[in-house]
């Protein structure tokens, strides 16, 4: 047998033994193609939430596109205007309220950042492994098993079977790839880097490239945060040599690259020393790693990945069959896939957005950005920063409901920072207490307005709050909850200050603010947009829940529920729509991209069809007025809000929309050949986005009770999703037939009362029948559900009740730590 082949052979059996995979094809998790990438947007992402990486697979010359998490334009900054303040506050108000809102679009100009609009998150640099005589390949297969986390083109040329091999590990934080051939001695390589920053590029003996580079000017802050890359190149056999900054392996068996990172970023108000004792210690780190890493045996090294990986790729699976269009390239199968029969494809593209997830967004690391982890451009499209109006947050939905929490710990972090960070912003632009974050920031945690009237926008900080309290519903961690909570509290201090009584209605609002990046008769800022209410509203309630659990703030309770009783109720125009702003302005030929209005239902849990139906069916009135096909985030967006009007097959239809080949659809939108999402351009915010509303059409948890299959398209006919995450701790398995339940098995991590909700009678041996129609408050505190004002309806509207399928719900008494399995 050859070399390389045995060596293969050996790492498959020994992975699949040891439980880290499978040899069979069936549900294959594998992105796989066979041509290089031509294009940035082919190439496959790798990334173990620090350092990620984009693999182009050619075989001439291999291309690895870096990244790392803290590798930012800029320096530390604040950028609230100080020009801003109480009185201005008084102004804008008054303009507002008097109708004057294009002059008080251009008063703005007295609230937004007067220089820095946010920094830039940057490239490191290019790795490149050149292959001399390699552009007569064929055969060429690369791949992304996203089941282990692992890339590898193979390709023949002049007979011989060439591999590589390429991951980020997730237990050892270094980047790997390895060089194999199925004859000794024809491993010929050189290896080089290079960087679009200000910085340097050298050798160190034979085996050894360094690059250090530093991050460019922004908007007059200069550049501070530097980067070292270490690569170092292990050849097995042959030669080694350094030849004009490059590597050059001539006549090896095999041959291991091992790519280490380090920054001097510490936090984001400080680095590490400064200047040429910055970039001594970083190297001399990044070289220490990587000479550690290389004592451990390859074998081992690709265990110990796929093993850290697997404990949390592994804890969901979903199944909704497969036909023989899984034998085809990715990119073949996404241009066939509207007019195809391919439901495999939907299962490996939610697994992808878990992938990414968790490739991008891991412990002790940076939030994922708008392009998660991976970027190549020095002036990328939005700075590649984060816009917490929408897309930060979309990031993070799949992260509880896809048994993924500890995903969610950079976003944590980043709210922790933004609730001290944004305390100065909030002072000094508002004379509040507490914090407030606009709708954009970086990596220096800015908490300013920005770009232009519609940035200013002060309920980004309510926005993130709400992941944070969903966080602990999910896992029920008080110690979490407590150290959340003085950002929870800091939000709601700043709420408490700023609502302001409108003169027209007399209801407690946010003034002034926007409806996101939409327009009413072409301005931006009004009062009291419903989007805010909403937030504010879930805000200052979950912050009261909080407190009571922690036994806390018992007279800042009584400030937040007073505040709570002032504001203002959602409202249904005269088109029977749920109004997007305090006035009856909307208009049903607007199919702008943002459905803010809309948070109530999701990814809030305001909307009911059960306890607030007129809400509910104006809600689906307004969705339809936007319509379907949009940006590939608001199409994301879409499939998780029909989701949650239970209407699976219109679910689905975005879902299709979404998976078509970019400029397909006229209006936008669409995927890239390497499944990553368009706008266009890149954005990942679109796969998380997908990925949770998949989630949403099988599992529900946010209304009183779990409710399975509650928006299963006619196309899912069979499947099986085991290990999904309710809220209150329960861990969910779900198989089921000719759209029928046939299995349901819940693990209860934390006991107390499981009510389930379905559309068919289920018998549950030690369960207790509830009747819905009697709207029995769950037991479960993790359930209750937040009471809404009655609608204000326009004198012109008819406003109807929706059409609901007759649900069934029962108790189901748990244990903590013990499991539930029932048979249909």
């Amino acid at each position: 047998m050859k070399k390389g082949l045995f060596f293969i052979l050996i790492c498959n059996v020994f992975v699949y033994i040891n439980g880290y995979g499978q040899l069979t094809d069936k549900n294959p998790m594998k992105l796989w193609y066979d041509q290089p990438a031509k294009v940035w947007e082919e190439a496959l992402p790798i990334g173990n939430g620090h350092m990620g990486c984009m693999v182009y697979g050619i075989p001439a010359q291999e291309h690895l596109q870096l990244n790392h998490d803290e590798f930012w334009s800029g320096s530390p900054y604040t950028n609230y205007n100080t020009h801003a303040g109480p009185k201005a506050l008084d102004n804008i108000r008054k303009m507002i309220d008097e109708g004057e809102y294009g002059q008080a679009d251009k008063y703005a100009a007295n609230f937004i950042a007067e220089k820095v609009h946010g920094v830039n998150y940057q490239p490191v640099g290019d790795l490149y492994l050149d292959f001399e005589g390699h552009q007569g390949f064929k055969d060429l297969r690369r791949e992304l098993d996203i089941s282990k986390a692992v890339s590898t083109t193979a390709y023949e040329v002049d007979g011989i079977h060439y591999t590589r091999t390429a991951f980020a590990s997730f237990s050892d934080h270094v980047i790997i790839v390895q060089l194999t051939a199925d004859q000794p001695g024809k491993i010929s390589f050189s290896a080089s880097l290079k960087t679009p920053q200000k910085g340097t590029v050298a050798t160190i003996g034979n085996h050894t490239l360094t690059l250090s580079a530093i991050g460019p000017e922004h908007s007059g802050l200069p550049g501070l945060i530097q980067v070292a890359v270490n690569v170092q190149v292990k050849n097995d056999g042959g030669s080694a040599e350094a030849i004009d900054n490059s590597i050059h392996i001539k006549a090896a068996n095999s041959a291991t690259i091992y790519l280490s990172m380090q920054t001097n970023f510490k936090n984001y108000h400080s680095m590490i020393a400064d200047s040429l004792e910055s970039v001594k210690i970083i190297h001399q780190k990044a070289a220490q790693w990587n000479n550690q890493i290389q004592k451990i045996p390859y074998t081992t090294l690709l265990k110990n990945h796929i093993h850290a990986y697997q404990k949390y790729f592994n804890r969901v699976y979903f199944d909704i069959g497969e036909t023989d269009a899984t034998q085809l390239p990715t990119n073949i199968r996404l241009e066939k896939f509207k007019e195809g029969n391919d439901p495999q494809l939907l299962s490996l593209y939610f697994q992808f957005g878990r992938y990414l997830l968790i490739s991008c967004s891991q412990p002790g690391g940076q939030a994922a950005n708008l392009q998660g982890l991976w970027n190549p451009h020095t002036d990328p499209p939005w700075g590649s920063k984060y816009t917490d109006n929408i897309n930060l947050e979309m990031n993070y939905w799949p992260a509880e409901v896809t048994n993924l929490t500890e995903m969610h710990e950079p976003l944590v972090s980043m709210v922790k920072d933004l609730s001290v960070s944004g305390q100065a912003t909030a002072k000094i632009m508002y004379g509040a207490r507490g914090w407030v974050l606009h709708h954009n920031t970086d990596i220096f945690r800015m908490t300013g307005a920005i770009d232009g009237p519609w940035g200013l926008w002060p309920t980004g900080g309510a926005w993130l709050c709400q992941h944070m309290w969903e966080k602990y519903l999910f896992n029920g961690d008080r110690a979490f909850l407590k150290s959340i909570y003085p950002a929870m509290r800091g939000a709601s201090q700043f709420f408490v200050d700023v609502l302001y009584k409108d003169p027209h209605t007399g209801w407690l609002v946010v003034s002034p603010s926007a409806s996101p990046e939409n327009a009413h008769d072409g301005f931006s800022l009004s009062a009291g947009t419903t989007m805010d209410n909403q937030m504010v509203f879930s805000l200052l309630s979950n912050t009261i829940r909080a407190a009571k659990i922690l036994q806390v703030d018992g007279s800042f309770i009584n400030e937040m529920q007073s505040k709570i009783d002032g504001m203002a109720p959602m409202q249904i125009g005269r088109f029977n729509q749920l109004q997007e702003w305090i006035q009856d302005w909307d208009n049903p030929d607007d199919h702008h991209r943002h459905i803010s209005h809309l948070w109530g239902l999701y990814p809030g849990s305001l909307i009911s069809p059960y306890r607030s139906p007129k809400i509910f069916e104006a809600a689906k009135t307004s969705l339809i007025h936007r319509g379907d096909i949009s940006t590939g985030w608001s199409m994301g967006w879409k499939v998780n809000v029909w989701a949650r009007l239970l209407d699976g097959n219109h679910a689905y239809k975005l879902i299709i929309n979404q998976l078509t080949p970019t400029g397909v659809n006229k209006e936008g939108g669409g995927t890239y050949p390497n499944l990553f999402d368009a706008h266009p351009p890149f954005q990942i915010d679109g796969n998380f986005g997908c990925t949770a509303g998949i989630a949403e059409m099988i599992l529900q948890s946010h209304d009183g009770a779990i409710h399975i299959l509650p928006a299963l398209p006619d196309q899912w006919q069979n499947g099986k999703v085991h290990g999904l995450k309710a809220r209150g701790g329960f861990v969910v398995d779900l198989d089921w037939e000719n759209g029928k339940i046939k299995k349901l098995a819940i693990q209860s991590t934390l006991g107390g009362n499981c009510r389930i909700r379905s559309y068919e009678p289920l018998a549950m041996k030690g369960a207790f029948a509830v009747n819905p129609e009697h709207h029995k408050t769950n037991p479960n505190p993790f359930y209750e559900v937040l009471t809404v004002k009655q609608p204000v309806i326009s004198e012109k509207a008819s406003p109807e009740n929706p059409v609901l399928k007759k649900v069934y719900e029962y108790d189901l008494p748990t244990t903590a730590g013990h499991s539930y399995q029932f048979h249909f």
